[in-house]
């Protein structure tokens, strides 16, 4: 997942969860109450605050070690703060869609997927570029033209 922060000045930080340390990860999980890195990715995919300021909060731990989370603040996290998915993430969307799917109902399962995919990619290009790899790349051209 990338993490996104835009400042108050219209630039963008973003840091990926596949930057962090596995002792950043634990600290994340940590600070917010013991919770799994599994149910903490979920919360990253429903745009939770917590935890896309505890990944934010683990990442400035770099630079100042005295950070408290529980004073770590986000004003306006609503309009500053989003969640994305990564191109290896949307390869293992597709992966196990294909994976359940059987012969043509993949396409059928892969199409329904592409609005949401789109909306949570980081870098739309990346979603082409995972069907493309999939060799199911028609689908998302036909996707852009009935739109």
């Amino acid at each position: 997942m990338i993490i996104s922060y835009t400042h108050e000045d219209g630039t963008t930080e973003a840091v990926s969860t596949e930057d962090l340390s596995a002792l950043e990860s634990a600290a994340i999980e940590d600070a917010m109450g013991g919770t799994p890195w599994r149910e903490i990715e979920d919360r990253l995919r429903g745009q939770d605050p917590t935890a896309m300021r505890a990944v934010l909060w683990a990442v400035r731990r770099r630079e100042n070690r005295g950070l408290v989370f529980s004073d770590f603040d986000v004003p306006g996290w609503r309009r500053r703060l989003t969640a994305r998915i990564e191109r290896s993430e949307i390869d293992d969307v597709f992966n196990s869609i294909v994976a359940e799917a059987l012969g043509s109902s993949e396409d059928t399962s892969i199409d329904a997927m592409l609005p949401h995919l789109r909306k949570l990619a980081h870098d739309p290009a990346d979603i082409q570029a995972a069907l493309d790899a999939l060799g199911k790349g028609h689908l998302a051209r036909s996707a852009d033209s009935a739109d």
